[in-house]
């Protein structure tokens, strides 16, 4: 009887540290949404919705911007333009994605830039505010953001 005891009091104390060392294990960090839409103007490249897609790791962050209504202006090989989203950041910094891992892409083909690498800290809230495309160093799209995020800022 004492044997029984003595092993049950042992399997509830393993229990009882296992249950506080989840409670206070860092929980992993996911951004959301994921994935917003945001209205932006790009002058003669087009106008129109592009979607955001967010993924997060820890402090690293990347997004993914693809749009239907602006279109490439030229002919791009993979890799050759370098895209910079500039998001708000807590409603008064800013915050800079940069890359340069873009699909080929035939004049008037949807854009697709990404993913776009920057750095976050937990409780962020980012929206878009412009993206520039640096077409071969010497081609330059601005886009300006024209409606808030939806279904709103990321929050990493």
């Amino acid at each position: 009887m004492g044997r029984s005891r003595k092993v049950l009091g042992t399997a509830l104390g393993t229990a009882a540290l296992t249950a506080c060392a989840l409670a206070f294990a860092p929980g992993a960090l996911a951004v959301d949404p994921t994935t917003a839409t945001v209205t932006a103007d790009c002058g003669s490249a087009g106008s129109g919705d592009a979607t955001l897609t967010a993924t997060q790791d820890g402090t690293a962050a990347t997004i993914t911007l693809s749009s239907s209504a602006v279109k490439a202006p030229i002919d791009v090989g993979a890799g050759s333009v370098e895209t910079e989203l500039t998001l708000t950041k807590n409603g008064s910094d800013t915050a800079t994605f940069k890359g340069n891992s873009n699909p080929a892409m035939s004049a008037g083909d949807d854009v697709n830039s990404g993913p776009l690498d920057g750095t976050v800290a937990a409780g962020d809230v980012m929206e878009a505010k412009s993206v520039k495309l640096v077409i071969f160093g010497t081609i330059t799209v601005n886009c300006e953001a024209t409606s808030p995020q939806d279904p709103g800022p990321f929050t990493f």
